[in-house]
């Protein structure tokens, strides 16, 4: 079947990385089948809206989005997180197609089946082995797990996704080689819980290349490192065994970044959050992980204005972020979720109250950011490409994550291009980012 004649199904993709991940596989299945993928609604046959449901936030974005595609094209299928509340889409539009949950690839393709049957020829390759992928083509998420069995109180990832279920190790492996081999640069290790991988198959070995290998992070970590590119572990809950992988980052197997969702510092907070409350421990650690890795950068999210905090638990999260000296951080005013026990919890705060806690926190780590920064004026540093333009080049160093962390920005850029790893000089830094030139 031609191109031109292939049924083309529009897409929006909405959330976090996992949910892009889950989007990637969609489509790498769409095209798979003989299906093209339309950029816009009116070219669409019909539309897939990949939604998220984390936030009251989010749940707004995903509603709007399903409005537009609805006004746009008329022919409508709901997935995703915002999935799992099918009575909430289905208030606020009742004509959608079909709706299904998170990671529900079977389902979601069986709806896509069930209004625009597939034209797969199969005598033809459409797809790469890579899939297809919405990121620049240099970098890639790459997702070990679905779910998460914590029961943290201000999250409903668990009701939405399910427990966590790994993916089987020879399989993720498999697809960090196809990603490299087409180009990958930085392979970023993404799941609701990245450093329980295996815990649910009780580290069983698979076999990669003829040799077993655990189902467990440090195990994939290092076998990941053996690749050669850029290798950035995400949402990695804070247990003891994430003390073994900093090792690898100082011999340089996979980057020194973690990105450490700590959510607060007050023990009475963690212990209401039901998140570990050993503050002192976990500033031990932190203290341990850079006499091991100095070149270390700590990643961080926190919530200001839990339920019940004081201002005496907000100054202990301050006295923290002091004491810890994070490279990153981001920050939360606490928002309600609709299913979340901590909305049932005593002290719930004004509006306005945990917005200036929020503020607060965030002055004094950009203060923390803007010095630790400074300290890298005059270093040498390996820069990976992301854009190139006539004002010269945007890149990220090994403390940068896409998206979410600063940028490097180099003013002489020629001959350079996207996904290319130089060495710069840093010459100037403010709070979030760093101004380099090209070393020769």
């Amino acid at each position: 079947m031609s191109q031109s004649k292939a049924q083309r199904v529009g897409f929006v993709s909405l959330g976090c990385p996992k949910a892009l991940v889950d989007s990637e596989q969609i489509l790498t299945r769409l095209r798979a089948e003989g299906y093209a993928i339309s950029p816009d609604y009116s070219g669409a046959d019909l539309v897939v809206v990949n939604t998220c449901g984390f936030i009251d936030a989010a749940v707004a974005e995903s509603l709007d989005a399903i409005g537009e595609a609805l006004a746009e094209n008329g022919k409508v299928i709901v997935t995703g997180c915002l999935g799992a509340k099918a009575e909430v889409v289905l208030a606020a539009h009742p004509q959608v197609l079909a709706i299904t949950g998170p990671h529900s690839l079977h389902e979601t393709m069986a709806a896509i089946h069930a209004h625009l049957p597939a034209p797969h020829d199969p005598f033809e390759s459409l797809v790469p082995p890579q899939g297809i992928k919405l990121t620049p083509k240099h970098y890639a998420y790459l997702k070990i797990s679905e779910g998460c069995n914590h029961h943290c109180t201000f999250c409903i990832i668990p009701s939405l996704r399910g427990d966590l279920v790994s993916r089987p190790i020879n399989e993720v492996m498999q697809e960090a080689e196809n990603l490299v081999k087409s180009g990958v640069k930085e392979l970023l290790v993404v799941s609701q819980d990245t450093g329980a991988y295996g815990v649910d198959v009780k580290y069983r070995s698979g076999f990669w290349q003829g040799r077993p290998i655990r189902t467990r992070m440090l195990d994939l970590a290092r076998s990941l490192g053996e690749l050669g590119v850029w290798v950035r572990l995400h949402y990695v809950y804070p247990y003891p065994s994430v003390d073994d992988v900093i090792p690898l980052m100082a011999e340089g197997k996979i980057l020194p970044y973690l990105d450490i969702p700590l959510q607060h510092a007050s023990p009475a907070v963690l212990r209401a959050m039901k998140r570990p409350g050993d503050v002192e421990g976990m500033l031990a650690r932190i203290h341990n992980w850079r006499a091991v890795c100095p070149d270390l950068t700590i990643r961080s999210t926190f919530i200001s204005g839990f339920p019940g905090e004081t201002e005496a638990d907000f100054q202990l999260l301050l006295d923290f972020l002091q004491e810890a000296q994070l490279d990153r951080v981001g920050c939360f005013a606490y928002s309600p979720v609709a299913g979340a026990t901590a909305n049932a919890l005593p002290g719930a705060l004004p509006e306005e109250v945990k917005e200036e806690r929020r503020a607060r926190l965030m002055a004094v780590q950009e203060e923390i950011s803007a010095a630790r920064l400074e300290r890298k004026i005059g270093q040498r540093l390996t820069v990976l490409i992301d854009e190139v333009d006539e004002e010269g080049a945007v890149a990220r160093s090994h403390a940068d994550a896409p998206e979410i962390d600063g940028m490097v920005f180099i003013e002489e850029a020629e001959g350079l291009q996207p996904g290319d790893l130089v060495e710069v000089a840093v010459i100037d830094a403010d709070a979030h980012d760093l101004w380099a030139e090209r070393c020769s």
